[in-house]
Parts: C-alpha cells; sequence; structure tokens
C-alpha cells in the first residue's frame, strides 16, 4: 500500500506541475514545490521535457535547488552544472555532504572543478579533494567524512563527555570507531553498549574487532556485497596503512544497489544508466543507434547462414516454417543461463573453483530440457507436416541448439569479464548470434542432407 501511495502522490504532484506550467501559473507552481522532498522534486525533474525542467529549476529557492542536485540523475544535473559559475557550484557544495558534494563535482571537467575547489576555504578543500582522490565507484569515493573516533583506553563516561560536548552526532551513525594514536583504525562500538554500559568501563572492553574495515580502493559493487552481506548500517573505511579516512552508511549503498541494477538492465539493451529519458530525439537517436548498428551486423550474420541452404529451403518449404522455433527456443534457453550467470558473478558466487561445475550443471540442464521439448516440437512437426524424419531433424537440432546455448549462456559472461567487457552490456548480443548461428546451421545443415 505504501508504495501505491507514493506513486499516486508523483503522478498527482507531476500533473499539478504541468497544469501550471500550462497556465504559466508560477505561484501554483511554487505552492507545489513548496515542502516537497528534494529527492521528489528530483524525481519531477526527471520526469519533464527540457523547457518544462527549465521552468520548474528556476522556481526553486537556493538551499533547495543544492539539495536536489545531490538527488537528481547526471543526465539532469550534469548539463546544467556546466551552465553555473565556479562560485556557485561552490555554494552548492558546501550546502550537501561532503560525498554529495563529490558525487556533483567529479563530473566537471578538470578546469571547472578546479576552479569550484579554489572557490572553498582551505578545509573545505582539502574534504573534497580527499574524497575525489578516489574514483567514484570505490569505497573511498562513497565514504564520507563525519565520523566519531574515540580511543579504546577512555572511559564510557569520558565518550559520554565528549559527545555531549559536540552537541551532536552525523546521520545514521550507529557506532563509534575506535582508532589509535596515529588514527588507525582498532575497532568499533556500538551507540547501544555506550548507552548501557557502566560509566567506569573502558571502550577498548565493549570494542568489536570482527570487521577490519573497508579499504578505499574497494569496488563499490564488492561494497554493497558487504553491506548485505554483514547487515550494516555504516562501516569503516581505511587506507592501505589502516588509518581511518571516513565511512560509508547504508543510503550510500543503496544507491550503488540501484545504480547496479540499472546499468545491468539498461546494458542489455545498449544504453547506459544515466541516458535522460526525455532527452532531445537527436540526441536518443545518436547514443541508440550504434546498438542498432552491432545488432543490424550480428543478424546479417545469422541471414548469411540461412542463405548457404537456399537450395534446401526452396526444396523443402517446411524448414523455413520451423527454423524460428529452433532459434527462439535456444534464444530463451540461453537467456536464461547468462540471466543467472550474470547475477552470480555480481553476487560474488562465481570464482575460477566453481566454474567447471557450473559449466556441468548447465550441460545437464540444457540436455534434459532439450530432450523434454525435443519430443514436443518432434510430435508437432510430425503431425503438422505429416513427415516423421523432419520431426527427427527438428528434435536434433533443438537438442544440440539448447545444449549449446546452455553452455554459452554460463561461458560467455566469464569470458567477457576476463577481456574487461561488462557481460551484461555485451552477453545478450554475442548469445544471440551464437544461438541463431548454431540453430539455423544446425537445423538447416540437417535438412540438407537427409531430405534432399
Amino acid at each position: 500500500m505504501a508504495e501505491h501511495y507514493e506513486e499516486s502522490g508523483h503522478e498527482e504532484n507531476l500533473g499539478q506541475i504541468l497544469d501550471a506550467l500550462e497556465r504559466s501559473d508560477f505561484h501554483g507552481l511554487r505552492a507545489v514545490l513548496e515542502g516537497m522532498h528534494p529527492a521528489d522534486i528530483a524525481l519531477l525533474l526527471e520526469s519533464l521535457p527540457a523547457v518544462e525542467r527549465d521552468v520548474l529549476w528556476e522556481g526553486l529557492g537556493d538551499t533547495v535547488r543544492a539539495e536536489v542536485f545531490a538527488e537528481a540523475e547526471d543526465a539532469v544535473r550534469t548539463p546544467r552544472m556546466l551552465q553555473m559559475d565556479s562560485v556557485t557550484l561552490a555554494e552548492i557544495a558546501r550546502e550537501v555532504d561532503d560525498d554529495d558534494a563529490a558525487d556533483i563535482l567529479q563530473d566537471l571537467p578538470e578546469p571547472v572543478l578546479e576552479e569550484v575547489l579554489d572557490a572553498l576555504d582551505a578545509q573545505e578543500r582539502d574534504r573534497l579533494e580527499s574524497i575525489l582522490a578516489y574514483p567514484e565507484d570505490t569505497a573511498g569515493g562513497l565514504m564520507n567524512l563525519d565520523v566519531v573516533t574515540v580511543r579504546g583506553d577512555v572511559s564510557l563516561e569520558a565518550v559520554h563527555r565528549y559527545l555531549r560536548r559536540r552537541g551532536e552526532i552525523p546521520e545514521k551513525t550507529n557506532r563509534l570507531f575506535v582508532v589509535d594514536r596515529e588514527n588507525r583504525y582498532r575497532g568499533e562500538m556500538r551507540l547501544a553498549d555506550l548507552v548501557i554500559g557502566a560509566p567506569e568501563r573502558k571502550v577498548a572492553d565493549l570494542m568489536l574487532t570482527e570487521f577490519g574495515g573497508i579499504d578505499a580502493s574497494t569496488p563499490a559493487h564488492e561494497v554493497a556485497r558487504l553491506f548485505e552481506q554483514r547487515n550494516l548500517i555504516s562501516a569503516p573505511v581505511v587506507d592501505t596503512e589502516g588509518r581511518l579516512l571516513g565511512r560509508i552508511t547504508v543510503d550510500d549503498v543503496v544507491d550503488v544497489i540501484r545504480d547496479e541494477g540499472d546499468r545491468s538492465f539498461l546494458g542489455m539493451a545498449g544504453l547506459r544508466e544515466d541516458d535522460d529519458l526525455f532527452a532531445p530525439v537527436l540526441v536518443s537517436t545518436r547514443r541508440r543507434t550504434l546498438w542498432l548498428g552491432i545488432n543490424l551486423v550480428t543478424a546479417l550474420l545469422a541471414a548469411w547462414v540461412i542463405g548457404l541452404f537456399e537450395a534446401t529451403i526452396q526444396q523443402v518449404v517446411a524448414l523455413a516454417v520451423l527454423m524460428p522455433v529452433v532459434a527462439s527456443m535456444g534464444g530463451i534457453a540461453g537467456s536464461q543461463t547468462l540471466t543467472v550467470v550474470i547475477r552470480g558473478m555480481a553476487l560474488g558466487q562465481v570464482a575460477p573453483r566453481n566454474v567447471g561445475w557450473l559449466l556441468g550443471k548447465e550441460f545437464a540442464v540444457g540436455l534434459l530440457n532439450s530432450l523434454c521439448w525435443a519430443l514436443v516440437v518432434a510430435a508437432v512437426a510430425w503431425f503438422w507436416f505429416g513427415d516423421p524424419a523432419l520431426g527427427v531433424i527438428v528434435g536434433c537440432a533443438l537438442v544440440i541448439n539448447l545444449v549449446v546455448a546452455a553452455l554459452a549462456g554460463a561461458s560467455i559472461p566469464l569470458l567477457l569479464r576476463r577481456l574487461l567487457v561488462d557481460p551484461a552490456l555485451a552477453g545478450g548480443v554475442v548469445l544471440t548470434t551464437v544461438t541463431d548461428v548454431v540453430g539455423f546451421m544446425t537445423f538447416l545443415g540437417l535438412g540438407a542432407l537427409f531430405l534432399i
């Protein structure tokens, strides 16, 4: 019910925004935006074409704009940033958390980024540069610098006094990080233990040491997997010498999970996760045409294979009727395996030591499925065309193609990963080419041998 309510709320807000824009009712526009969460405003911006998006942006206050920038997709945010001067961008960086500021600024060209950093004071610049020193898709790029550290040799009463002097603690702080005099990470203490522990006890007595921190160079998807496996709310980020750099919180990891899902989903169609749904027609056309061209090449390859058996098809028309069945069944079987293997790779379940078992398992699955459905398709072909030989041929072709599809679906992602190519992006195209070529070659080849 909650999800339905949120969706309905967005649709209602979008409708009110569009109505206000059509009437040029800017007072009504501001009334709709007033009190709305920045993430909801960012979603509204992403749901509007360019002209309406510009008008809505002009209706936002400066503080709200900074928070909306932190929530918006790159496709909405980056073009607008390039139109701003360095002073305005510096003000935005001051209004949001350090990790959000780094996420925003790293999309800028290097000369512009330098100007923005120069517009900040020394402390602000140092904090941002410590995050920008790491790639966006690593633990260092995800971390924020708002951490509370304590020493292991102090009492809980001393920690209480320290926190009261601070006056506040960062959001999503569920544990305090314990460091030594050189700021090396030693462990963490739960806030719950601090609250209920005897005041005279030492931090070291309650310190948890089973988690050694996340190296700043750890890829973002590995960070997400750690949070999922260990049910973390926050985690420390350390450098190669074990010094505490910052922390990652669960809200940052949710963004990583979403981005990974978008990348895999859109990558299968040759699109990027930062593609704008409401981008201009020519921009979207240019971005999609390359993938269409790649698919055209693979389709022509399959057509060339069919052309090799043109004489066979002319003599036995039934082969042309049944060809799509063989190719389609192989494509679906291969896609099932491809999807499962890519997911397993993303979760870290696929490793060199279990690849052999995985290939054997998928071979067995492909064989059993192919035998089952080959009997069905063979019976249909025999009944349809009254030719038992045709039924046997299509059944044999189906067995071969489904087994090859299963093996290809399991091995293609592994091969692409070894070649440093994203399996989610290229795996589908390669698999479709394999199943089409093998399916047509097998079916038409057997037809040429035994029916002509």
